[in-house]
């Protein structure tokens, strides 16, 4: 058995999940239009950057999860997986995920963006394991704030390896590990396991890939 991790914004989607739920919100009228389009545009251009403070931009996509009652963001969420979600979801995207469940690999979904927005994902794509950012609860109400350890930058590895730990493995006991991602943010866990991948990269990874002879695949 081989371990196969993906990120999952502009990676397995064609799209970004944390954006396009901000979007969501705001054609809802479930948050001020202008402040919250204008806040989303700016923490997205410095992810692109590479320059993000995750826990200020935390603070910012879990606030409205705590303002709503679970039951109704629920309810939410399904309508935001038909809109949003399955529009962005590629062939070739199922197809990679297909070719790694007949090999019998490992699989799992790293990424930044929280587990109450990704979770539904990651069922989509048939992938039985999930490493998101965890949004903290009281008696199963968000609270807005964070659990654990973001799974960003040096933080995915943090949390892939005490997921590792829990099921009784280490990166030892594959032969290969993959990791697929668009973003020169996941360097840290590109550069841990022994097959990465630039999907759709960006234009730092992309450099950094044709430097190192890494592959690079579209799933577009």
């Amino acid at each position: 058995m081989n371990l196969a991790l993906f990120d999952l914004d502009n990676t397995l989607l064609a799209g970004d999940s944390d954006y396009e739920w901000a979007q969501f919100l705001i054609a809802k009228g479930v948050v001020d239009a202008k402040i919250h389009a204008e806040k989303n545009e700016d923490f997205f251009e410095h992810y692109k950057a590479g320059t993000l403070d995750i826990h200020a931009f935390l603070d910012f996509q879990l606030t409205p999860l705590s303002q709503h009652p679970r039951a109704l963001l629920v309810q939410w969420h399904a309508e935001f997986m038909r809109a949003h979600i399955q529009p962005i979801i590629t062939a070739a995207a199922r197809q990679l995920v297909a070719q790694h469940t007949a090999n019998g690999d490992l699989m799992c979904i790293v990424t930044a963006t929280n587990s109450f927005v990704t979770t539904p994902i990651a069922h989509a794509f048939g992938i039985p394991h999930l490493i998101g950012t965890i949004p903290a609860t009281d008696n199963g109400q968000f609270t807005g704030k964070v659990r654990s350890v973001p799974s960003f930058r040096e933080g995915k590895i943090t949390r892939v390896e005490a997921w590792l730990e829990a099921m009784g493995f280490w990166w030892t006991d594959f032969d290969r590990s993959w990791f697929y991602s668009d973003s020169h943010n996941d360097l840290p866990l590109l550069e841990k396991v022994t097959d990465p991948v630039a999907v759709d990269a960006d234009a730092t990874l992309q450099a950094i890939a044709v430097k190192n002879n890494w592959p690079q695949i579209s799933l577009r």
